[in-house]
């Protein structure tokens, strides 16, 4: 079915989706995965820059471009090879000349500030590997957020400005006091003055004819999140929770993210010329309802993709997880294909939701007038009955306590199987005949961050020093004794818990800290041993928050969450 307005390439992918139509007012495209949504992402682009070659563009940054990025390489790079002329045919891009992306214009989306642009985890730095230097193009012609380049009074840099990170928004509207407040302020309006002459260059080029951007948790595009105005521009601004929690794996911890400013081109920078092409990629489940709450609400502040409507050119790409509480793909699971006791299940389920109503309160006519319980088939209250049953058969199958069993739980970090299942488990661990085993698939360090692991580094070396660390003391320590007591660490540390032995509990953590060390580096003596501490923190010290860490420092900060996580199982009678 043709949909008018949708490119070639994007009328190929609504094809192979096996929609029919959409409701929405802004068009979507759903994909089958990840790597996909970067294809159906990468063919676009290519398509619009054979018409636009001197275009102006807005690129993401951080992990959902990751197959953008290998797409658009991989396919310019090897233009004239057969496999990648019969993918691009396939999809809908017919181009007989490779465009070349030099004459671009790139205009970067947002950055936080401040922030060192040589750092790995700052935008700029992203940029210029990803984009400049990745796709090849010229640095002359792009609109950068350098945090070095802004002016700042007196022309100092930002680290003699806001010695500390932070910057306090309040000094636009209040008296500064003390002269650091003073310069802070003369700062904080120069920044200001240089977000405006970037909106204006923006502008006057006519702007963004090519937007790429995702959607954050609260639904944000660029740092522009819930509640921006619509015609919002370029500026320094706070984010807002959800924000800095995403943030915090970048930048170090939540810790640093909370208290970081962003500056952002805003929601009036991206929409300003009507005839831009705005693309919003989203994958997973998890993004499920900010997508629903962009694609079915009115323009409103509360959702930002909203101000999109306003866009002929705006498009939503979308993984099936993604657009699974659209109305579309419900209409499409309940209407399409051999009704199931599932889908009654579900009909029923969402509409004790949808009018607040215990499902043996229902009546028939709650049924008959719902727009799916209508079509479960032989509708009657013999039907809401079997789900109620159902329902309670899979209540009563959960809580069967097990005799005789071996568990494997694995979850993909330290805390996700006690948050997700453990009113579960911890039945099933009262039974003494049950064994159980745990995988983690992730260390988890990143959870970790580099001024904890420094604090503690120096309370083990501070016990050290003190003697009071006897362990490592004995004549096989090193070689094969630190093997033999990590399980003693844990029982250490909950003894002194049970004893509200605040001391007893650093003790505890700094023979698992001495241990991992020795495992790690194969530490021979107790002089490796404080050199290396020593070593180590000097190297915390001297990185920045939120820096890649060396393999070794990462497998010290996940085998410190090992420790966590075994505390909690060994508390529970788990053998560790």
């Amino acid at each position: 079915m043709e949909i008018e307005g949708l490119s070639k390439v994007e009328q190929s992918f609504f094809n192979h989706s096996g929609r029919k139509d959409f409701s929405t007012k802004i068009p979507y495209i759903i994909v089958k995965n990840f790597p996909d949504l970067g294809l159906i992402s990468s063919l676009r682009f290519l398509e619009w820059l054979a018409e636009n070659p001197e275009g102006k563009i807005s690129l993401p940054t951080g992990k959902t471009p990751e197959y953008f990025i290998k797409w658009t390489q991989r396919l310019l790079e090897g233009w004239n090879k057969p496999e990648n002329r019969k993918l691009m045919e396939e999809n809908g891009l017919f181009l007989t000349r490779k465009p070349s992306l030099k004459g671009l214009h790139f205009v970067q989306i947002d950055e936080f500030y401040p922030i060192n642009p040589k750092h790995h985890n700052s935008f700029y730095d992203y940029v210029m590997n990803y984009y400049i230097k990745g796709f090849d193009l010229d640095p002359g012609r792009a609109l950068l957020i350098n945090a070095d380049e802004i002016p700042l009074s007196r022309g100092k840099h930002f680290s003699e400005v806001f010695p500390d990170n932070r910057i306090d928004l309040t000094l636009r509207n209040r008296e500064a006091v003390t002269p650091l407040e003073k310069l802070q302020q003369a700062s904080l309006f120069s920044i200001d003055n240089w977000c405006t002459g970037y909106e204006n260059r923006i502008r006057e080029m006519g702007g963004i004819g090519f937007f790429l951007g995702g959607m954050g948790p609260d639904g944000h595009i660029a740092f522009n999140t819930r509640g921006s105005d619509h015609n919002s521009s370029t500026r320094l601004t706070a984010t807002n929770f959800e924000t800095q929690a995403a943030s915090a794996g970048d930048l170090g911890g939540i810790e640093v993210s909370r208290t970081r400013l962003v500056i952002t081109i805003g929601l009036g920078t991206i929409t300003c010329n009507p005839d831009g092409v705005t693309i919003i990629f989203a994958a997973g489940e998890a993004k499920a309802p900010v997508v629903r709450n962009a694609l079915e609400n009115p323009p409103d502040n509360l959702y930002p993709a909203t101000v999109l409507q306003r866009q002929k050119n705006a498009r939503f790409y979308l993984t099936e997880g993604a657009a699974v509480l659209l109305n579309d793909c419900i209409e499409k699971y309940f209407k399409e294909g051999k009704w199931t006791f599932e889908k009654t299940e579900k009909a029923i389920f969402d509409l004790c939701q949808r009018i607040d109503k215990y499902a043996h309160k229902l009546e028939i006519d709650d049924l008959r007038n719902d727009r799916y319980c209508c079509l479960i088939p032989g509708l009657s209250m013999e039907r809401v009955k079997e789900v109620i049953e159902a329902t309670k058969k899979k209540i009563e199958a959960g809580n069967k306590k097990e005799q005789n069993q071996t568990f494997l739980h694995t979850g993909p970090h330290h805390d996700d199987i006690m948050l997700g299942i453990f009113p579960c488990i911890i039945p099933q661990l009262r039974i003494t005949s049950n064994k159980f085993h745990f995988a983690v698939f992730t260390s988890g360090f990143t959870a970790v961050t580099n001024i904890m692991l420094q604090n503690l580094l120096e309370e083990t070396l501070n016990h050290i020093e003190q003697d009071k660390i006897n362990m490592i003391e004995y004549p096989d320590f090193f070689d094969q004794g630190y093997k033999y007591k990590f399980d003693k660490d844990v029982s250490h540390y909950l003894d002194k818990i049970a004893a509200k032995d605040e001391a007893g509990k650093l003790r505890g953590i700094c023979h698992r800290m001495i241990r991992v060390m020795v495992h790690i580096y194969r530490l021979k003596s107790r002089e490796e041993l404080t050199d290396r501490i020593k070593k180590n923190i000097e190297l915390l010290k001297s990185s920045y928050s939120g820096e890649k860490n060396s393999p070794d420092i990462q497998k010290l900060k996940g085998m410190l969450r090992e420790y966590e996580e075994e505390l909690v199982w060994a508390h529970y009678g788990v053998k560790v």
